[in-house]
């Protein structure tokens, strides 16, 4: 009896150190490891070595664990079957012994003593988890390999220790403890969902590209840059298609310093760059490396027939892990309000992102639009490409002028719109069909954009092949708008 009872109190310890050990050996991190080592912690390379490969050490444990349990429960029916009369009152009992110390000494306790000293117990179960696997590794091993085998689906090489799901609901559970704040949570969880993330979902779409043109010079190209924000800018041949590089606003500001006589005559094409091409199902956290590796800041996204889909940079991946960046010129919200220009003309500011329905609605008119939701669109609509600031069009009788640029994209973020003037009657003797097409004429010659280096790029199916003979896309020399 006596001897049954010590056993039971030395498998138990067993298994409460174990259990403990094991709590702590998972919270641990290598990175704190490593300062362990460099303290010079007794225990701190036995320990690095596991924190380097958990799951076999962990499996080892719990097969340790297992068994103490398992002797504990052996040892404690056999002590109660002596004291009573009955294998029901033995099995009842040893049911309740063994509920208590699973559940307490067993389960709660060693866990929390593992969290709350986690670097102290790690330092003293690492050399005896270590040594426990010389001798018992293959055994834990060949029973993870038979725990796999009579587990529906394909299992885990190493056993199930540490897997996303319960990473990902640690990160919850740390949250709700109010261990890590909310955003540091979304964070994590941003980081997670990275390497299910492909670049077409990140990038910058075709429609919202702002190219030039190969035959573009540096003056025009400085002007393109400082006019729409962009710090880089695809250069292109025929269309948007055929990108032939990428240009850098340092490289054409250090140009034109060093040539300015000459940045009238010297092309885009002297002082463009390289630029990486990736498929548009490529993973971004893949990505990622490659850009760090290459140091490339950004990439033309290519699709399934080869044309240009989109451009990703290294700040369009950040902002899936920490969200929307801005800069110190962004405004939170914009009011709708009244300006007045210098030379006495009353406008009126509204957000880019404003309805539609909202401006009509404002200025009594009636606007027949399917394709666009936002005021920021009808002036994309207006003038056939990306609005920069300054570009100008007509809709609906309204002329809509872009006035100021937000957030790293740099996209239209105030629009400035009045009526657009009634045209004053003169007869000049000609006839009505004469003065039908002279109109017709100075409006196109008012649409016309003078300078505006960038692409008209204009949404296209992307089920269907893209090619340069049929493609719809229009430069600068082709676009109808006006820029001021």
């Amino acid at each position: 009896m006596t001897t049954l009872v010590l056993v039971a109190l030395v498998t138990t310890v067993i298994a409460f150190l174990l259990t403990a050990g094991e709590t702590a050996l998972q919270r641990v991190t290598l990175r704190r490891v490593e300062q362990l080592l460099d303290e010079g912690r007794s225990g701190a390379r036995a320990l690095l070595r596991i924190s380097a490969d958990p799951a076999p050490y962990l499996a080892v444990a719990a097969f340790v664990r297992v068994a103490a349990e398992a002797a504990t429960a052996v040892m404690v029916t056999v002590a109660v079957d002596v004291l009573t009369d009955s294998h029901l009152q033995t099995a009842l009992v040893a049911i309740a012994i063994m509920s208590v110390l699973t559940f307490v000494v067993v389960g709660v306790s060693p866990r929390t003593l593992g969290r709350q000293h986690t670097e102290s117990v790690a330092l003293v179960a690492a050399p005896v988890v270590r040594l426990l696997r010389l001798f018992l590794g293959p055994v834990a091993k060949l029973l993870v390999v038979f725990g796999n085998a009579v587990t529906p689906g394909r299992g885990y090489t190493e056993g199930p220790f540490a897997t996303e799901t319960e990473l990902r609901e640690l990160v919850d559970l740390a949250g709700e403890s109010s261990v890590i704040e909310d955003d540091e949570r979304e964070m994590i969880h941003s980081i997670f969902e990275l390497g299910d993330t492909v670049a077409r979902e990140v990038m910058v779409p075709r429609p919202d590209l702002v190219t030039i043109k190969a035959e573009k010079v540096l003056r025009q190209a400085m002007s393109l840059l400082l006019r729409s924000g962009f710090s880089r800018v695809p250069v292109v041949g025929e269309d948007t298609d055929d990108v032939l590089g990428m240009l850098y606003f340092k490289d054409v500001a250090r140009a034109v310093n060093s040539r300015a006589a000459s940045a009238d005559a010297v092309p885009v094409t002297e002082v463009m760059r390289p630029v990486q091409r990736i498929p548009e199902m490529k993973r971004v956290d893949d990505l990622l490396k490659e850009m760090q590796q290459g140091r490339q800041h950004v990439a033309v996204v290519i699709d399934e027939y080869g044309g240009t889909a989109g451009l990703i940079t290294i700040e369009d991946i950040v902002e899936e892990i920490v969200g929307e960046i801005t800069d110190e010129y962004d405004r939170d919200s914009v009011e709708v309000e009244e300006v007045v220009d210098e030379d006495g003309t009353t406008r009126t500011r509204v957000p880019a992102n404003l309805p539609v329905d909202d401006l009509a609605e404002m200025f009594d008119v009636e606007i027949e639009t399917e394709d666009v939701d936002s005021v920021g669109g009808l002036l994309a609509t207006a003038i056939g490409m990306v609005p920069i600031q300054g570009a100008v069009g007509e809709f609906a009788g309204l002329e809509l002028t872009a006035e100021r640029m937000a957030g790293r994209r740099r996209r239209v973020a105030t629009v400035l719109v009045r009526r657009v003037p009634e045209p004053e009657a003169i007869d000049d003797g000609h006839d009505d069909e004469a003065d039908e097409d002279d109109g017709s004429d100075r409006a196109a010659a008012t649409r016309r954009g003078e300078g505006h280096e960038a692409e008209a790029v204009r949404p296209r199916d992307r089920d269907r092949p893209r090619h340069r003979d049929r493609d719809r896309d229009r430069h600068d020399d082709e676009v109808s708008t006006r820029v001021r």
